[in-house]
């Protein structure tokens, strides 16, 4: 029998029945009974469950055909071929949710990235001279307080802190991780403005909002007197507020920064000693902060749980569970406890990423212990949205910013990209002999970004010529070495061909000088993982996009779509003008096809 024909109308308004609780928090939550509050028109619930293919959902649906995310896939739009932006790592990918566009017009091309039109943060600067470039990072050395020492061993380092500035944790020694709850974004003092790249024009530091070339959904929305709020893994995804903001445009931002160090919820740090990204019980309990701030904003509530606001017009938040599952090769699923004397232990190791189970790629038990808690969370917020008498003016979209490569463990070879920089620096010192770092910046993880202190289409094509022309050595999943031709990639641009290739001027000076495809397969990393995102390979791009609510018909639609259009379908879905989004009107992004069109004009 084929999908769509065994296919029920069993969408948002049949999803009566409790799943697993998040863990327990100290805010508020409302009363029984109590009803839609403040806006009582149209919500969109919008959740990306980073990493999440479509493949997954497929699997997931035939072994748990009763799950939430069944039911919502059997009773909505589910768009199979579904692809991401490119490149499909996280900035971008969220970018694209948020605005509708692609990097050639949001000009956000990676989470850390380069640009040659901006100073590097804290240069010496002349108002009105030419750019010298610079580092454009927005992430976690961001924080206002990003070096809090370790609390196992201050020996090991520093991780930046959950609350960004300390605001909740003094010094930011986190020992009570629920009172992240309390976290209340600043545009003033949230964030270190000293990271930020230079505007050479003013000298003025750059902030994310203003970094972008498109406005976003939140600045729509709010703007048409609507509440907005996003919880999201990074504070410095403040950048969603969209320029000439102020910061400000989404009203209920919540965003704990998952690379500070994961702390039990009695205080005691996970005893692996690292970050909430990296133990997959400790991202569990990470994710389920901004599953309780959306079940207070259900609610009626800020994030918080304290205060009554009314539920957003447009809300949601990431999942981080799935993608770190896909990429750490070993991990405890989960978090027990506490006991009698209040202590936490975590299960044993299990095996993550993916397994070939009679020749087909499956998820392995972390992975699959992932999907049903995404599953379980899903099950929690959509009861919220019954208990609160919302089901039918809410409509929920399930995507994902960005898949996951490789899938078949056997194709994994990790290949570190510093000693192939370092040989192109070498090789074009020598005939360059004052320039002794051609490559100045990029982030290589299953793609190639190149960024060059000389941007000439000359050194351009050398960086092409010799990425291309020499091999590379790695290992394959098993740690045996492994020799990968041209430098691990399967096609490269460069220069004026990948101006070509992102849809931009020669000029522009956002894009990568050199970009490269890889193999599939191809990690540019250390053997610590078994995947990662940013690329164009199908892992890394063909994601879950299933759309469910009011008005909303249950379809399999095949067609190709892009992330790019959950954008102007929730500005549709809301009643408001898609074409409002600069993106819109420069990309041509369309609404997601087979939906009803509410026409907009606020």
């Amino acid at each position: 029998m084929s999908k769509s024909s065994r296919r029920a109308r069993i969408g948002l308004t049949a999803v009566t029945s409790a799943a697993l609780c998040v863990l327990p928090m100290t805010a508020a939550v409302a009363q029984p009974g109590h009803q839609s509050h403040g806006h009582t028109g149209k919500h969109v619930l919008l959740i990306s469950v980073d990493g999440m293919h479509q493949s997954d959902l497929d699997w997931y649906v035939a072994k748990h055909p009763s799950s939430t995310l069944a039911k919502l896939t059997r009773g909505g739009s589910e768009y199979t071929d579904a692809s991401t932006s490119n490149p499909s790592d996280s900035d971008p990918g969220g970018t694209a949710l948020m605005t509708g566009g692609n990097p050639k017009t949001t000009g956000v091309y990676y989470d850390v990235e380069y640009s040659h039109t901006v100073d590097e943060p804290g240069a010496a600067c002349t108002p009105g001279q030419p750019a010298t470039g610079g580092d454009v990072i927005y992430d976690s050395p961001d924080d206002a307080l990003a070096s809090v020492p370790d609390l196992i061993n201050p020996a090991n380092g520093t991780f930046p802190s959950f609350d960004e500035n300390g605001s909740l944790y003094p010094a930011g020694v986190d020992k009570n991780p629920a009172a992240i709850m309390n976290l209340t974004f600043n545009p003033k003092t949230s964030l270190n403005p000293a990271t930020f790249p230079v505007d050479p024009t003013t000298c003025q530091p750059i902030t994310p909002w203003d970094y972008l070339g498109d406005n976003t959904i939140f600045q729509v929305i709010h703007n048409a007197g609507l509440r907005t709020a996003w919880s999201d893994k990074h504070e410095v995804y403040a950048s969603f507020n969209g320029p000439g903001s102020n910061g400000t445009s989404i009203d209920d931002l919540f965003s704990p920064e998952i690379d500070s160090q994961a702390v039990e919820p009695n205080g005691v740090p996970y005893p692996q000693d690292n970050d909430w990204a990296h133990i997959d019980a400790a991202t569990k309990q990470y994710d389920g902060y901004k599953v309780q701030a959306v079940l207070n904003e259900i609610s009626g509530l800020d994030h918080s749980g304290k205060t009554k606001v009314g539920t957003p017009a447009i809300f949601g938040l990431n999942f981080q569970t799935l993608s770190v599952a896909q990429k750490i090769i070993s991990d405890p699923t989960t978090l027990i406890g506490p006991d009698k004397n209040g202590n936490y232990t975590t299960s044993a190791p299990q095996a993550g990423g993916y397994q070939l189970v009679n020749g087909k790629v499956v998820p392995g038990p972390v992975v699959s212990s992932a999907l049903d808690y995404v599953n379980a969370q899903l099950g929690s917020m959509v009861a919220a949205i019954h208990k609160e008498g919302l089901a039918n003016s809410t409509t929920i979209i399930v995507t994902a910013k960005h898949g996951q490569s490789p899938q078949n463990p056997n194709q994994l070879v990790t290949v570190p990209d510093g000693p192939i920089i370092n040989a192109i620096n070498a090789a074009w010192t020598t005939t360059h002999p004052s320039n002794p770092k051609l490559i100045v910046a990029g982030t290589d993880d299953d793609l190639w970004q190149s960024y060059l202190s000389d941007n000439s289409q000359t050194a351009d094509n050398f960086v092409k010529n010799y990425l291309w022309n020499h091999t590379a050595q790695g290992l394959d999943v098993n740690d045996n070495p492994v020799t990968v031709q041209h430098s691990g990639l399967a096609e490269i641009w460069a220069g004026a061909d990948a101006a070509k290739f992102f849809g931009v001027s020669v000029n522009n000076g956002h894009y990568p000088d050199v970009f490269g495809k890889v193999q599939v397969g191809i990690v540019y990393s250390g053997p610590t993982k078994l995947a990662e995102h940013g690329g164009m390979n199908t892992g890394d791009t063909h994601v879950l996009m299933v759309v469910n609510g009011p008005d909303i018909k249950a379809q399999v639609n095949s067609r190709p779509v892009e992330t790019t259009q959950v954008a102007p379908t929730i500005l549709s879905v809301l009643g408001l003008n898609p074409a409002a989004l600069t993106a819109v009107q420069k990309e041509g992004t369309q609404v997601l096809p087979g939906l009803k069109e509410h026409p907009g004009g606020r």
